[in-house]
């Protein structure tokens, strides 16, 4: 006797192929997600201890005592909501007025893992005789 529905549908066995290629893509999205999320985070911290250092060679840069020779470790809290530690080493270098400061950043909670590090060159301060630079109302001498 044949029957007159004709079986339409998927077989289970069709499901649950179906399924395990859906969830294999999913597991892929799911990978790539996590490593962009990884990434923006590195870069994020990357740029934040960049700036920290370019601060601080700039602060050196621009203190009127010269920085003396050694390794220096500071604290700088709270620069976008993170706590950072720094290790500055000043070197002598073969030019007499110009010294090298090497600028090591980590986290304050992580001291084993350096996130950047710059080397700035410092010149000494200018001597207290030394006049104040005007600038000419044309604006393009200096007149001591």
């Amino acid at each position: 006797m044949t029957s007159k529905f004709k079986d339409t549908g998927f077989t289970l066995l069709e499901t649950l192929v179906a399924l395990l290629i859906v969830s294999l893509g999913m597991m892929a999205v799911h990978t790539q997600l996590n490593r962009y999320i990884q990434s923006t985070t590195f870069i994020e911290e990357k740029s934040l201890a960049s700036w920290v250092a370019s601060n601080q060679a700039t602060l050196m840069s621009v203190n009127p005592v010269w920085p003396a020779l050694g390794i220096t470790e500071i604290e700088v809290e709270s620069f976008a909501d993170r706590d950072w530690a720094l290790e500055i080493e000043v070197l002598e270098t073969p030019i007499e007025n110009i010294r090298r400061a090497d600028i090591r950043v980590y986290r304050i909670d992580d001291r084993e893992y350096l996130i950047h590090s710059i080397s700035a060159l410092i010149e000494p301060p200018p001597p207290d005789d030394f006049p104040p630079l005007r600038w000419l109302a044309t604006g393009t001498e200096l007149n001591p």
